[in-house]
């Protein structure tokens, strides 16, 4: 029997609170968040309710710059990344913390529920119908191109959060 372990972890949830951008100080960027995510139970009259479990996540290095101005109060994400665990004392107290440290993190919705965010944090969903959501510079198009069927955006997130049983 080996001794391996696995420190994968995948969540989808919405912000507490605003990214907020630091640097150490060596330089290194970090950037730090919390999500809320839920988690379905039944209370005590046999009904089912959502309890929200509040986590705290850490990105670090361009990627973090780059996310932290669409990082805001309200938006809905997935991520991936592993757990952190930190302790520490305090005032004579023993402290401790379990964090997320972010390796891929995907814009869910927008703030304002309309679209997707433009730029560097996600390829920006089409404005109109006919559209293509991505085009490749015009070296890599292939020389017949098949005719363009119209993107189609996805359902509001809201709707699978009523399907999901847990």
């Amino acid at each position: 029997m080996s001794n391996v372990s696995i420190n994968r972890v995948v969540l989808s949830g919405n912000l507490t609170r605003d990214g907020e951008l630091r640097s150490t100080t060596g330089g290194t960027t970090v950037l730090t968040f919390g999500i809320a995510v839920n988690d379905r139970r039944r209370n005590a009259s046999g009904e089912w309710e959502d309890v929200p479990n509040f986590v705290d996540c850490v990105m670090f290095g361009t990627r973090a710059e780059a996310l932290s101005r669409f990082l805001t109060k309200g938006t809905k994400v997935a991520l991936e990344g592993k757990l952190r665990y930190s302790s520490w004392e305090r005032d004579g107290q023993r402290r401790s913390k379990l964090e997320v440290i972010v390796d891929d993190l995907e814009f869910m919705s927008s703030r304002n529920g309309q679209g997707s965010y433009q730029g560097g944090a996600q390829q920006a969903r089409s404005q109109q119908a006919s559209e293509p959501a991505f085009s490749a510079p015009s070296a890599y198009q292939p020389q017949q191109q098949a005719p363009q069927r119209p993107v189609q955006a996805p359902p509001s997130a809201d709707v699978y959060d009523e399907d999901i049983p847990f």
